[in-house]
């Protein structure tokens, strides 16, 4: 099979505007993530998929430097671009990185993979539980999902939709999909308050400190470590806890 990593990401956000390229010890948010994904085991490339709005020149020419693929697509409907990169790439299963996961685990790349290895399944995602998806946790800015080009194929076949960049992966969960989840054995040590994503300043507030502190080597075992030690951290991504979830609401695909 061949299994590639697609990183999702435009710099047409809303909420904090081109937030792939903001700074971190240094360097653009979306180069430590690039760095941190290289090391799963399993990969057999690594895709950016961005759109084909003249917004994003500015992104594709700042990945110059790194060894990845830039796929450019349709910048209306995720889905399409999604499989128009994997028909391009001849691409079997996908592991989706939205580019603002930047403390994607690359051990939980492989985990997922492994699912697939071992299973006949469409979809896996990180979760809290095996019963109800809980898209707010903590755990998704770590465990990525993957799906089989198959099961977007047949997914594009049953959704169109214009504008959407957020929640479209819960179409597998409502429909005839085969789902696994991924939950990890310390889930109980995770802060439900605990944001891993990259949506709002205070969001990068915390990163920057996060990296300084522990450097980008780290995995959950160690981040669950600093939080533990320092609590207060929390408080930093707070006031956007409530926030993020009533925009999820508001823009997410139905």
């Amino acid at each position: 099979m061949n299994i590639d990593i697609f990183i999702l990401a435009r710099l047409g956000s809303s909420r904090l505007p081109e937030k792939h390229l903001k700074l971190i010890n240094g360097k653009p948010a979306i180069h430590h993530l690039i760095h941190r994904i290289k090391k799963s085991k399993k990969i057999r490339k690594i895709v950016i998929c961005t759109t084909n709005l003249k917004s994003d020149d500015k992104l594709v020419e700042h990945l110059k430097e790194e060894d990845v693929e830039v796929f450019r697509g349709d910048n209306e409907n995720v889905l399409k671009r999604i499989l128009d990169a994997s028909k391009f790439y001849q691409t079997d299963i996908i592991i989706d990185v939205e580019g603002d996961k930047i403390y994607t685990d690359p051990e939980f790349i492989d985990a997922v993979i492994n699912e697939f290895e071992n299973s006949q399944i469409d979809y896996v995602t990180g979760n809290d539980s095996q019963i109800k998806f809980n898209p707010s946790h903590g755990i998704h800015g770590i465990i990525p999902a993957g799906f089989t080009t198959k099961a977007i194929e047949k997914l594009c076949q049953l959704k169109t939709m214009n504008n959407a960049d957020t929640g479209y992966k819960e179409f597998f969960l409502n429909n005839e999909f085969k789902v696994k989840y991924i939950i990890p054995v310390n889930i109980k040590e995770i802060p439900k308050e605990l944001r891993l994503f990259l949506d709002y300043q205070e969001d990068l507030e915390l990163a920057r400190i996060i990296f300084k502190k522990i450097g980008n080597e780290f995995n959950l075992k160690n981040l669950l470590e600093l939080l533990k030690n320092e609590p207060k951290l929390l408080e930093i991504t707070k006031p956007v806890v409530d926030l993020w979830s009533e925009n999820y609401e508001k823009t997410k695909c139905n």
